[in-house]
């Protein structure tokens, strides 16, 4: 059985890559994938937690994650295809299209 700190360290790497790659990046696809991380590193969290405890409730929070997290790619890069058809940019400052 696998202790629960490498599971936490596990988690907290993938947080630290997801967030540095969504501060450093400028490059939109980037960015989603950095998000993706993040939120996987939220599901490791659930299912250790959800296994330390003996219950199963991490884990269909988990596969409500998975569920979302699959449709904002979907939605987001529809978006972004949409976007670089338009403008032939995918770098996040140059997007303010939105803007007033």
């Amino acid at each position: 059985m696998v202790p629960i700190g490498h599971y936490l360290f596990l988690s907290l790497a993938m947080l630290a890559v997801g967030v540095v790659g969504i501060v450093t990046r400028r490059n939109v696809i980037i960015i989603l994938m950095s998000v993706e991380l993040i939120l996987n590193a939220v599901n490791i969290n659930l299912v250790a937690f959800s296994r330390l405890v003996g219950s199963a409730e991490g884990h269909v929070f988990a596969i409500f994650i998975i569920t979302d997290a699959a449709a904002e790619a979907a939605v987001g890069l529809g978006i972004i295809i949409a976007y670089f058809r338009n403008r032939e940019t995918l770098l996040g400052d140059e997007m303010d299209l939105l803007k007033w």
